[in-house]
């Protein structure tokens, strides 16, 4: 039987199924040896550090998260299907979510900054005109929709057995109606005081 050879997308699909099953921590090189059915050899060949392998597997993470939440978005619902998609990632996909929400983000010093490297700019303007929100309003409600997400989706990763998901779908709509009208209340009193 002629000798497999092993290419750097069969240890990047390795290291992300080590870390779909167990979290970032099991991305080791003898576990993906072990894997692969093969020396350690072949693994040291094509990542000289393990940063840089972790580093790919983010980048596989990040693709199938992406992947995964635009497959269950109602174009109808768009923003609250989008929230509710990301918390149906953390309950299906644990340790995937965790590597997702949880890498380091560097150059980020205010929320603002946060903010642009996790949503699309177009994002507000549909907020913004699906809810009838000026663009300031649906940055500040997508921005609370973010942060409540993403602290949700990491307890519901992070719990065993689990919260149901119906709780944790109820919390985030309640979250939604909260800053939605805290969000519309603020505009009113600016266009009262005015």
């Amino acid at each position: 039987m002629p000798k497999q050879k092993i290419s750097k997308e069969m240890v990047v699909e390795a290291a992300f199924t080590l870390a779909r099953e167990g979290g970032m921590e099991q991305v080791l090189v003898k576990n993906i040896a072990d894997r692969l059915g093969c020396s350690v050899q072949p693994i040291y060949s094509y990542c000289q550090n393990m940063d840089g392998l972790r580093k790919d597997v983010e980048e596989r993470v990040k693709g199938f998260a992406n992947e995964y939440v635009a497959a269950r978005i109602n174009q109808d619902d768009l923003f609250r299907s989008t929230g509710r998609a990301y918390l149906q990632l953390a309950k299906d996909e644990p340790n995937l979510f965790k590597i997702f929400i949880l890498h380091q983000r560097e150059g980020i010093s205010f929320f603002e900054e946060f903010y642009r490297t996790e949503a699309s700019p177009q994002t507000a303007e549909i907020i913004a005109k699906n809810l009838n929100l000026t663009l300031d309003q649906a940055k500040e409600l997508h921005i609370h929709m973010l942060i409540y997400t993403i602290g949700i989706g990491t307890i519901f990763s992070v719990t065993a057995p689990g919260i149901p998901a119906d709780e944790i779908y109820t919390l985030q709509q309640r979250a939604y109606e909260a800053f939605l009208g805290q969000t519309q209340k603020t505009e009113g009193e600016k266009e009262h005081e005015g």
